[in-house]
């Protein structure tokens, strides 16, 4: 049996581990000319590990050192509005990593055969049959895998009148800042405006931030340093040790619902099927449950009705985790001074627990 992969990111490749490892012939269409990721860190969180695990590869990134999870949200000023229980949540939950994306990139990579990966390889429309035509030809296979991402050709081709990709009306930014001292992983909430920092095992910190921002502008490091130079330590110390090129900017996008996500003898997975706000930081762990899930159903089931039952088990939860990562998000963009002002005070009220509560479906998936 073959399946061709369209995207060789994270979820395309973690789907060609999956394959691979259980016997398929594995082919990953991939247009950039090699494999990597370009970005900054990246949180693993305790239902993504157990998606690596099912590869075989969690220890892999346990053994680089784990992470506590998330410590809450402060104010500008550094006054906490919620503060949780990581040690609550680390028993409750499993474990954390933070990784560069390009670590988790290569540690996929390295687990698929090199004859698998085609590089360079731009790929024009899917069809329904399993035949996918790019710049080399065509490729026929059992099954095709649609893993390119929020503005994929696959989805495209397969649901030409499907609403795209829906801008959220923030933008986002990613760095590394060299190594010093920060006290855990938190993230701090202004005005229309974050700031996030997770520190990573060799010291070096991972930072995001987002603001509302109008589609398409850009904003230097220099900006960004002035536009939070006023924030509670250690956010100016980060952004000043930060260097320019180091800096990713992106646009933040969501796509709408499809009703399904397999068509004939094709699927979508990981962001070319449900590309959601970063919120809650599922993007990439969702990608990953979504590779396991399709290979085992695929594999155990046979092509049309493991796609079926693949479409049935990922699509309400995908939607779901969606839903949830855009709501959450949501307060922290508020702009208005009366309603941030609300939420500023409302926050510290809520239970301690809150947060478990609220994340317990993501976290607790299983393969």
């Amino acid at each position: 049996m073959k399946v061709v992969i369209v995207g060789g990111g994270i979820g395309g490749l973690a789907a060609a581990v999956a394959f691979h490892q259980r016997g398929w012939q594995v082919e990953v269409l991939e247009r950039a000319p090699e494999f990597t990721e370009i970005g900054a860190g990246l949180s693993i969180q305790p239902n993504g590990l157990r998606a690596l695990d099912a590869l075989g590869l969690g220890d892999a990134l346990r053994s680089g050192g784990l992470a506590d999870p998330p410590a809450g949200i402060r104010r500008a000023d550094g006054t906490w509005l919620v503060r949780n229980d990581i040690t609550d949540l680390r028993r409750r939950f499993g474990e954390w990593v933070t990784v560069h994306r390009a670590a988790l990139v290569d540690l996929l990579r390295t687990a698929v055969p090199a004859r698998a990966l085609r590089p360079g390889t731009r790929v024009s429309h899917v069809r329904p049959d399993g035949t996918v035509h790019h710049d080399g030809g065509t490729t026929a296979a059992d099954l095709v895998v649609g893993a390119d991402g929020v503005h994929s050709v696959t989805r495209r081709s397969l649901w030409p009148q499907a609403p795209g990709p829906r801008y959220v009306g923030y933008s986002a930014w990613r760095l590394i800042a060299p190594p010093q001292h920060v006290e855990g992983s938190a993230e701090t909430w202004g005005r229309g405006e974050r700031f996030g920092h997770v520190p990573m095992p060799d010291g070096r910190v991972y930072c995001y931030l987002m603001a509302n921002a109008p589609i398409g502008s850009r904003v230097s490091l220099g900006e960004l340093r002035q536009r939070f130079a006023h924030w509670h330590d250690p956010i100016p110390a980060l952004l000043r040790s930060a260097r320019e090129e180091a800096v990713a900017q992106h646009d933040t996008y969501e796509l709408p619902k499809l009703r399904t996500y397999v068509s004939g003898n094709v699927a979508v997975l990981g962001d070319a099927a449900h590309a959601m706000t970063p919120n809650l930081g599922q993007g990439a762990c969702q990608a990953l449950e979504d590779a396991v899930t399709l290979a085992a159903a695929v594999d155990t089931l046979g092509v049309r009705a493991g796609l079926a039952e693949y479409d049935r088990v990922r699509r309400p939860r995908t939607q779901m985790i969606a839903r949830r990562s855009r709501q959450v998000g949501a307060p922290a963009h508020w702009s208005s001074p009366p309603l941030t002002a609300l939420r500023d005070a409302a926050l510290p009220l809520l239970p301690r627990a809150l947060f478990g509560r609220s994340v317990t479906a993501a976290y607790t998936w299983s393969a």
